[in-house]
Formats: structure tokens, C-alpha cells, sequence
């Protein structure tokens, strides 16, 4: 088959062309695998061939390799392995050949898909000679050569874990990396590729940086970098120490004072890429300190995995500085609208992170900063020290920064209004925003909202509601955190007689010609959603006014003419917005009786909207009207059981949803929901229900962080349909056993593990807990006996990891105390027999937690009548 002719019509301005071409290139692959792929990589290799071609070869190699979905990874690299072994040889032969290709173009995609395949293969111990092919290339005289092989071994170490490499191969790596770095290599192309390739290659290089002699070479070899007459090396250069921060924090000690050097003279006066990398260099030290104090406090001992080295507050009275300077570099033409990085704001969020880091000791290295520039005539000083202000106040202590604060409200409340500069009014409205979140309901003598200001800083959020989008969209924010501020459930609020002219000014920002832009529409549906979610009894019969407005504007959605693509993802947005809204309004009035009861009224209503989202939107589900349906339900209690036969299918769609995973966990969320509202009443779907959810549990399609709730889902059907979930007991108990004796295998390992583990096992204890409360006097109860042993052995095991959160603990012990509760004196001898029960319930006992000391005290009794019967 002619390729090359294929691959040039697949990059086609005509359409049908390009749509031919591409067909045929899906049909090859289906027809011949091994052929499509010689094909493509002897594409690549033939230096005869047209760069866009070769260049299309490799881009279509590479995503034949690789995926972001687990799942599909994990087929595209089975697909791979199975190919015949001389197949796969000549594939890799002409990719390495690639290598020394005069096209750049063309290397640097046979360096990618080198190290897919190696991503996939080294693992599986195949192509061992790959990393020693490698590494002697970069002995070839060519430098094009030396700087795609150098590029290849940094995508090979981005692709491969560092515990699949030798540390022998490893050490060889990062020499020639290293090598390729220094000065005296005259070209800067490879110098680049080695630099980029270091970056990579530092996760494999911890037992290089455990010797001070090779980290000291690493080290000069990366600052000396820092100082090219390249710019983009002297970016990578800084990428590297930015990664070096964060994986090797506690070396740093003996460096840190030539890093600071080095990382002043950029932000002072290197170019925009350079500088950035600099600053992030002291972000990301700030964000290693903060996660050390968090975890240990100024509690460091012997057994702190990493001690705190407070270079944060060493360099203070030098880094504040600099970093203030940043600020006064804004763009005049900055687009706030996109969010644009730059040197002020990086600056910026950097101030605010060494805040969080030293607290207190920031405020008296900024305040003089600020004082001087608050009333410059020039716009840059007045932004700058409103941006200081704003980015400090997360960290130091109320008692420092609140009179700061109360001195300066006025002011900034004015400066929000009157201020010439859209700026400066941007970042007013932003720092309200963070003063009212930080500051605002903290437990202090002086509040800093008082009945005094407070009609003064309504009046002027609400006059920024007709402001340009930037500002409005940020008045939005100060007025959902000044709302959230009022939330503890206080039976009156200083918001409340302010409550219908806030609500109005909130629908007028959504009906906005302009409102699309800044996600302003957005911001005015999630600040009028918190307004109405903190808001106090008193302005219920408002809250009630707003449900017909917000069904009105639902409805105009619904009904419309054929739309195009973009008018139709506008569309289903704003219907996410305004089911999100109906949701807190239901949620609201259906907390209280009086309330739900007139809210009930409107509730077919509602509900034939939610049914009319869920169909224009056909194959998908809306998050946000599963979310609402799940209030519904709540509020609704039995009576929901009208609606299912109609809400069914859409409840099982999005049961079926894999691809838009969240859709699927909200779903499944919402079968809780409803199981509670219908209890028994559930169970004429049960069978379509429990099928679905045992389907998901079974596929590996399915995202992990859906099976915890899943599994909390078993608990709530069991829960509703009592001893009828015998049917269910044969397929569900082996798939939580099988769950349990994973979540035991996954423990200690990262952090982002140990979390899920710990959702796994409160998803599994949930399920165990519904069951047997379900089960609890039914004559059935015999059927869960066969069970219990494993159960057992299932919280001894978790009690022996030590690594559960509360919550984990909570559920556990109430579990003690169902299996005791339903089981009686079937369960007194087990639990005695069990290796662990009885210390594990004395340590919730002496818990701090009142939650769980209930818990405990709840299981000690239903234990005591087990084990005493």
C-alpha cells in the first residue's frame, strides 16, 4: 500500500480528501496490524520521504502506543506484545535508525515513540540492550545524533518508573546526561536535550544525590546552567532546580544561598520564561515547608522523615523584597478574562505562599510596601500594593492583620467604586474577596464585619455587580465569601433585610449581554447559590419566590430551535447552572417542614424539567440534575416513587456512563438518595439497580474512585429492602471480600494510595453496615453468619496497618458493633476469638473524637450483649 500518499491526504485542506485518507489508514490498521506498523516506521526511517508524512507516521505510532484512559493503555500495550518478535525487531530497528535522521522534525518523534515502546517493554524485561544502544550513540561525532539520543533518554525515564532501570544503567544515564550539559559542548541543541533530559531523569537519581560528591558535580553542573547564553536553557535549567526543590528538599541546605543568588539575578533580570521558573523555584520550596509544619508542626524528632529547614524564613528579608519588586510588573494589556500567567502574578501567588510558610513575620516586610504605594498616581503602585495586601492574608493571625484590615476597608471599599483603573478594581474586589474568607468569621474580639460598614460594603458590592465582566465576576467571589461567613446556622444574619436586593442584583449579572465572559454567569449562579444556602429562616418565603424565576428560566432553555454545536454546549451549561440553583433551593426548603410543604407544590413541576434535561441531552446525564433529583428525593420521601417509572432509564444511563466517570459516582449517589426517600418502596428496581452496579464492579473500564461509593450503595439497598437483599447476598459479600483483601495489599504506599485505600475501606464498611442493619430481626439473620469471620479478619487487618483516617475508624468500630447488634451471641464468641477487637475498641473508646468515642461506646454495649447472651 501506498502510504506516503495516504499520510500527505490525511493532513488535506479539503475535507473529503482528508476523510478518504483517513479511512483507509483506520481500515490498514484493522485489516493488517503488523504491516500498518512496519509501514508507518519505515515511513519514518526514509530520509527520501516528505517531513509532513514521516512526521504523521510517528504521531500515528505513538498514539497506537499509548492512551490516557488506564484501561485503553493497558490494551493498546497487550496489542503491542503480541505482536510477533521479528515484527517488533525491524520496528525498532528503523527507530533507532531515525535517530540520525537530518530531519529534526522526524528524530524528535522517533524519540517519543522509542520511549513508549520502552515504557511498555522494559517492565516486561524485554529490549534490555535498548538504554546501552543508546548510550553509545552519544559517542557519535554527529551532534544531531547526540541530541535526539539525549532527547530519547529523557522521554524513556518520563515513561519508565525508576525502579525498572538498574542503578548501574542509571548512573551511566545521568553521566551522559551530565556530560551533554557542560559548557565545553559547543552545541547548544544538545546541551538543551540534556538539560530536558535531566529534568526527567532526576526521580531515578536518589542514590546519586545520597553522595555528596556526585550531588555537588550535579548540582554546579545544573547552576552553571542557569547561566547560559541561551534562554532556553537557562529555563531548563531552573525547571530542574524547581523539580530538585521538591523531590530533594533536605539536600539543599549546603546550595541554598547560590540558588538564591542565582534566582535574584533572573527574576531581576532575565527574560519572562527564565524569571517564571525562578520564582516557581521559591513557590514550590514554600509548598515543601508548609507540608512539613502541617504534617509535623514545630514537632520534629528523630523519626520526622524530613526536617523542616525554615529557608523560607532565612531568606525573608531578601526574598520579600524581590518578590515585591515582581509586582509592579504588570502587563498593561494583560487579559484577566484568560487568566494569563505572568511575572506580577507569579510574584504574587509566591508572596502569598511564603505568608502561609512564616505567618506573622511577613506582615511588617510588606506593610511599608504597601503604605507607600496605596495612593500613587501611577496605576502599576496602586494594583501592586493592593495585590500585596491580598496575597498575605492567608497565613499570618487574625489578631496580626485583622486591625491592618479594619483600617483599610474603607478605603478599599471606595478605591472598589472610584478607582480609575480596572485594575486596581480587579484586585480590590479580589483581596475583599480573601479578606471576607480568611477573616471573616474568625472567633476574634474585633469583627471586621459589623452592623456599622455592613450596608456600606452591600451597597458597594452590588453597584460592582454592573461593572466590566473582570470586576463583577470578582465582586461575585467577596459576596459568596462575606454570605459563607454568616453559615453557622445563626437564627438571624446581617445579610437578611439586605436579601432580596442581593438576590435581584445576582439574576440581573446572569441576564448580562456580556455575562459569558470572565465565567461571570457562572460566578453569579454559584454566589446567589451560596447566598441562598446561608441564608436564615426569615427569608424563606423569598428563597420560595425564587423557585418559579429559576423553573421560568430552566423552561426557556428547553424550548429553542435547532442549535448549533457551540449554541448547544452554551446551552447545556446554563441548564447545569440552573439545576445546580434548583438544587440548593430544595436542599434549603426541604430541611424544615413548613417549608418543604409549600415547596412540595411545585415538585411534579420541577421534576418534568429535570426529565426534559436529561432527554435533550439524550445519551449523557447531567451531573447537576442527578444532583437536584437527589434533594428531590429527600424532600419528596415516599412520594418520590411516582416519578421512578419515568426516571428509571436516565437513573441507569448514568449508572452505564463509564466514559464521563464523575456522572457515574453522582449517579450512584443518588440511588442512595433514593433508597432513603423510598425505603422498601426501592425494591421493584432492585434487580436493574444491584445487575448495573455489580456489572461496574466487575470492569476494568471503570475509574477506581467510583468503586468506594458503589460499594456504600450495596449498604444503602440493603438498608431500604431489609432481608429481601438475600438474593443479592451471593454476588455482592464475594465481591466485598475480594475488595477488602485488596484494600489490605495497597496500604503504605504514596499518599494519593493511601487515601483512596482509606475510601475503599469506608466504602466497604458501609456496605457491611447497611447489610446487617437491614438483616437486624429478620429471621434471616443466619444468612450473614458464614460471613462474619471474614469480616473480622477484614477490620483486625486495618486496625494492624495503622494507617486508617477517622473516618475509616468510625465506621469500623460502628461495623463491631452491627455484627455484635445483629448477630448476638453468633457473634460474642468470634469477636472474642479475634485478634484485635478488643484493643481496637479501647483506642476508640480513648479517642478525642466524639464521633467516634460514640461509635464505640454504641459497639462496647451491643458486644456486651453478644458476648453476655
Amino acid at each position: 500500500m501506498e502510504v506516503t500518499q495516504i499520510l500527505l491526504n490525511a493532513q488535506s485542506i479539503d475535507g473529503t480528501v482528508r476523510k478518504h485518507a483517513e479511512d483507509s489508514l483506520k481500515q490498514f490498521q484493522e485489516q493488517n496490524l503488523p504491516s500498518f506498523f512496519l509501514s508507518l516506521s519505515g515511513e519514518l526511517a526514509n530520509n527520501d520521504k516528505p517531513v509532513e508524512s514521516r512526521k504523521l507516521a510517528g504521531l500515528i505510532l505513538k498514539n497506537a502506543l499509548d492512551a490516557k484512559e488506564q484501561h485503553r493503555k493497558f490494551e493498546l500495550a497487550q496489542r503491542w506484545l503480541s505482536l510477533d518478535a521479528t515484527v517488533k525487531a525491524q520496528i525498532k530497528t528503523c527507530l533507532l535508525q531515525t535517530l540520525s535522521a537530518p530531519v529534526p522534525d522526524a528524530r524528535s518523534t522517533a524519540s517519543q515513540v522509542i520511549a513508549k515502546v520502552a515504557g511498555i517493554e522494559l517492565p516486561q524485561k524485554q529490549w534490555p540492550e535498548l538504554i546501552g544502544s543508546l548510550l553509545s550513540n552519544i559517542h557519535q561525532l554527529p551532534a544531531n545524533v547526540k541530541q535526539a539520543t539525549l532527547e530519547t533518554l529523557g522521554y524513556l525515564c518520563e515513561e519508565v518508573s525508576p525502579n525498572v532501570v538498574d542503578q548501574d544503567q542509571v548512573n551511566k544515564i545521568l553521566t551522559a546526561v551530565v556530560q551533554g550539559m557542560n559548557a565545553s559542548e559547543g552545541n547548544n541543541d544538545v546541551r538543551l536535550a540534556a538539560t530536558r533530559a535531566l529534568l526527567n531523569a532526576l526521580g531515578f537519581a536518589h542514590a546519586n544525590f545520597s553522595n555528596d560528591m556526585e550531588r555537588d558535580y550535579i548540582m554546579r553542573v545544573i547552576c552553571e546552567a542557569t547561566l547560559s547564553p541561551e534562554l532556553k536553557i537557562r529555563q531548563a535549567a531552573f525547571e530542574c532546580l524547581v523539580s530538585i526543590s521538591s523531590i530533594y528538599y533536605e539536600k539543599l541546605a549546603p546550595y541554598i544561598q547560590d540558588i538564591f543568588n542565582l534566582t535574584a539575578k533572573a527574576v531581576g533580570e532575565d527574560e519572562e520564561p527564565v524569571a517564571l521558573q525562578a520564582i516557581e523555584f521559591w513557590s514550590s520550596i514554600c509548598d515543601e515547608e508548609i507540608d512539613i509544619l502541617e504534617d509535623y508542626g514545630d514537632d520534629f524528632t528523630g523519626d520526622s522523615s524530613i526536617p523542616c529547614f525554615y529557608f523560607i524564613k532565612q531568606a525573608l528579608p531578601a526574598l520579600v523584597p524581590m518578590l515585591l519588586e515582581t509586582l509592579l510588573k504588570q502587563e498593561e494589556d494583560q487579559d484577566q478574562d484568560e487568566g494569563a500567567w505572568n511575572i506580577a502574578m507569579a510574584g504574587g501567588t509566591c508572596l502569598g505562599l511564603v505568608g502561609r510558610a512564616v505567618g506573622d513575620d511577613i506582615v511588617p516586610l510588606v506593610m511599608p510596601f504597601i503604605e507607600e504605594n496605596i495612593t500613587k498616581p501611577d496605576w502599576r503602585q496602586r494594583e501592586a500594593a493592593t495585590y500585596a495586601f491580598g496575597s498575605i492574608l492567608e497565613g499570618p493571625s487574625p489578631d496580626k492583620l485583622i486591625p491592618l484590615v479594619n483600617a483599610a476597608l474603607t478605603f478599599m471599599l471606595s478605591a472598589l467604586t472610584k478607582d480609575p483603573s480596572n485594575h486596581v478594581k480587579d484586585t480590590t474586589a479580589w483581596t475583599l474577596g480573601r479578606i471576607f474568607e480568611f477573616l471573616h468569621g474568625s472567633t476574634t474580639e474585633t469583627p471586621i464585619i459589623t452592623e456599622a460598614n455592613c450596608q456600606q460594603i452591600i451597597t458597594v458590592l452590588l453597584q460592582s455587580m454592573k461593572d466590566v465582566p473582570n470586576v463583577t465576576e470578582k465582586a461575585c467571589g467577596a459576596l459568596y465569601f462575606l454570605a459563607q461567613g454568616y453559615e453557622e446556622g445563626a437564627p438571624s444574619s446581617p445579610l437578611t433585610p439586605f436579601f432580596q436586593e442581593i438576590v435581584q442584583a445576582l439574576l440581573a449579572v446572569t441576564h448580562r449581554e456580556d455575562a459569558g465572559e470572565s465565567r461571570l454567569r457562572t460566578a453569579a449562579y454559584e454566589t446567589l447559590n451560596e447566598v441562598v444556602r446561608c441564608s436564615t429562616d426569615e427569608t424563606a418565603p423569598m428563597v420560595l419566590q425564587l423557585v418559579p424565576v429559576v423553573m421560568m428560566e430552566l423552561h426557556n432553555t428547553l424550548e429553542g430551535q435547532k442549535l448549533s454545536s457551540d449554541e448547544r454546549e452554551k446551552q447545556s451549561e446554563l441548564q447545569g447552572l440552573l439545576c445546580g440553583c434548583l438544587q440548593v433551593i430544595i436542599q434549603k426548603l426541604g430541611s424544615s417542614e413548613p417549608t418543604k410543604y409549600v415547596f412540595m407544590q411545585y415538585a411534579d413541576q420541577v421534576m418534568g424539567l429535570f426529565l426534559r434535561v436529561f432527554a435533550c441531552r439524550s445519551a449523557t446525564v447531567h451531573e447537576e440534575a442527578m444532583l437536584a433529583i437527589g434533594a428531590l428525593a429527600y424532600a419528596a420521601g415516599s412520594d418520590f416513587a411516582k416519578y421512578m417509572p419515568e426516571f428509571y432509564k436516565y437513573l441507569e444511563m448514568g449508572l452505564q456512563n463509564f466514559e464521563e466517570y464523575q456522572v457515574c459516582a453522582v449517579t450512584v449517589g443518588v440511588v442512595g438518595d433514593i433508597c432513603r426517600a423510598l425505603e422498601d418502596k426501592i425494591l421493584a428496581y432492585c434487580d436493574g439497580i444491584m445487575t448495573q452496579l455489580l456489572k461496574n464492579l466487575s470492569s476494568n473500564q471503570l475509574h477506581r474512585s467510583v468503586k468506594p461509593p458503589i460499594f456504600s450503595c450495596f449498604g444503602d439497598i440493603a438498608l431500604a429492602i431489609g432481608e429481601n437483599f438475600e438474593k443479592y447476598l451471593m454476588y455482592a459479600m464475594p465481591m466485598l471480600q475480594s475488595a477488602a483483601e485488596l484494600s489490605a495489599h495497597t496500604s503504605g504506599a504514596d499518599d494519593d494510595m493511601t487515601e483512596y485505600t482509606n475510601s475503599l475501606r469506608n466504602g466497604i464498611l458501609e456496605a457491611y453496615s447497611g447489610i446487617f442493619q437491614g438483616f437486624k430481626n429478620s429471621p434471616k439473620t443466619q444468612l450473614l453468619i458464614p460471613y462474619a469471620p471474614h469480616i473480622l479478619q477484614f477490620l483486625d487487618s486495618i486496625y494492624m496497618e495503622k494507617d486508617m483516617d477517622d473516618v475509616v475508624m468510625k465506621t469500623a468500630v460502628g461495623v463491631l458493633g452491627d455484627l455484635a447488634d445483629t448477630l448476638g451471641s453468633n457473634a460474642g464468641s468470634l469477636i472474642q476469638q479475634s485478634l484485635s477487637s478488643k484493643d481496637f475498641l479501647n483506642e476508640c473508646l480513648s479517642s478525642d473524637d466524639h464521633l467516634i468515642k460514640e461509635s464505640a461506646e454504641w459497639a462496647r454495649l451491643a458486644i456486651g450483649r453478644a458476648i453476655s447472651v
